[in-house]
């Protein structure tokens, strides 16, 4: 029996939910795909991941203005719907149901390349599969990562961050480093250029995913029309220094993007400055971190596709249903295992892609929904901020879309088909667009 009276209580200030948003980051993906990046940019992983934090503080200040404007849990869904179209707020829903349902795939891809490094005899797909059938074996039986697990695991990430940095400034300034902490190679080279550099934000950005979840905590937050904007600006700026730094050292024991096997180079390089003792250590912590965060990101996706079943968005009778046993949706946990097994197919770069197709398209609507809530509230005679509701917000949306432009032609192709895949299905809800598609409420929930 449920109480429908009953509300959030307001218990979080401003460094609780940094802290949240930081955790949700996962600092540690930095060393997980930094070989991906290396090689993309030609070795100017430091100038990638600056590029992506421009367009991520410009992003975050559109969420900071879109929370504002709407006080409530919510997300670029919501934003969206509330101030440009509800039909448009949909698309956006959908496209980041392509986020919920891929994000599991890439974390299990990501640990496997690197188990596959470490036992190489062992065939990829093994590990791939192993991770599959644990994770959704534990998700099926209802286990739950505890919130304060969640944030023991991001301090043991930060621990390993922080051997690493000192490892790699030892090796540096060692016999056979460079002798210098100081140098601009990391950041342009004649290897690189603009393109590149580019392509490599494009996949930096999946580093970034999650520095806007704590929208979804603002009904629980002190004063968040002031606490939320500054978290959210926070945690990029932070999680954004964070991969600046450690992605610095890192290029700098290892110029260039050359490496055995760019899907699993943060292995090469801790043996490098650390030797098998530290590559240990630095495998257990990626390996553990990734299977926590799979168990997480399929639960999510799971529950995402439950409450779209139940808001009738997806099909009811697939989607909306529990197991009578369990009391979990095994159907959903199923789909996402089922997803996880093109991971046999794909490359690290190309998974981070299809990710951040959906997260892009989020990224850029959001940005515009604060340029057409400028425009509602002028036009009823409110006095707001041209550049801070206008001029950033439309800078923000064109670094987006172009970054969306730069993700690898697979990712795009599967971006714009799934696309085309909603709006046939909203078409269909919506008796050809003559009426507003249902409002995913209880989906919205499932992300708070």
């Amino acid at each position: 029996m449920t109480d429908s009276s009953a509300t959030l209580t307001r218990t979080l200030r401003l460094p609780s939910l940094v802290l949240f948003g930081l955790a949700y980051l996962a600092p540690l993906i930095v060393l997980g795909i930094f070989g991906v990046i290396a090689q993309t940019t030609g070795g100017a992983t430091p100038s990638a991941y600056l590029v992506a934090l421009v367009a991520m503080l410009f992003t975050a200040h559109s969420y900071g203005r879109m929370s504002v404007a709407h006080p409530v849990a919510g997300s670029a869904y919501t934003y969206v719907r509330k101030t440009i179209d509800s039909r448009v707020g949909f698309l956006v829903g959908w496209a980041m149901l392509l986020d919920y349902v891929f994000l599991p795939m890439v974390i299990w891809l990501i640990g496997a390349s690197y188990l596959g490094s470490a036992f190489p005899t062992v065939p990829m797909p093994v590990w791939i599969i192993s991770y599959i059938v644990l994770t959704t074996l534990l998700n099926v039986l209802g286990i739950k990562v505890a919130d304060k697990a969640n944030f023991l695991l991001m301090a043991f990430q930060l621990l390993v961050i922080l051997l690493f940095v000192v490892l790699s400034i030892g090796s540096i300034m060692g016999p056979h480093g460079s002798g210098s902490l100081f140098s601009a190679t990391p950041f342009a080279n004649p290897g690189t250029g603009f393109g590149p550099i580019t392509a490599g934000a494009a996949i930096a950005a999946y580093s970034f995913l999650g520095f806007d979840a704590v929208t979804t905590l603002t009904e629980e937050t002190f004063e968040p029309q002031k606490t939320v904007p500054r978290a959210i600006m926070l945690v990029a700026l932070i999680g954004g220094g964070i991969f600046i730094v450690v992605s610095y050292v890192a290029q700098l024991v290892h110029p260039g993007g050359d490496f055995a096997n760019v899907d699993s180079a943060a292995t090469e390089l801790a043996v490098q400055i650390g030797g098998n003792l530290f590559a240990a250590v630095f495998l257990a912590g990626l390996v553990v971190a990734q299977f926590a965060s799979g168990i997480a990101a399929q639960a999510s996706a799971s529950r995402l596709m439950y409450a779209m079943g139940r808001d009738s968005v997806l099909p009811k009778r697939v989607f909306g249903r529990l197991s009578p046993r369990f009391r979990t949706p095994v159907t959903n946990i199923a789909i996402t295992g089922a997803v996880g097994l093109i991971a046999m197919f794909l490359d690290v770069s190309t998974s981070t892609s299809f990710i951040n197709f959906g997260a892009f398209t989020a990224f850029t609507l959001v940005n515009v929904s604060v340029v057409f809530h400028y425009v509602r509230e002028t036009k009823r005679g409110a006095r707001l901020n041209r550049v801070s509701y206008l001029v950033v917000p439309a800078i923000g949306a064109i670094i987006c879309a172009y970054l969306l432009s730069q993700l690898d032609s697979n990712a795009l192709t599967l971006g714009l088909s799934w696309l085309a895949v909603g709006i046939v299905v909203l078409a269909t809800i919506t008796r050809g667009f003559r009426k507003a598609p249902p409002e995913m409420q209880t989906a919205e929930a499932a992300l708070v």
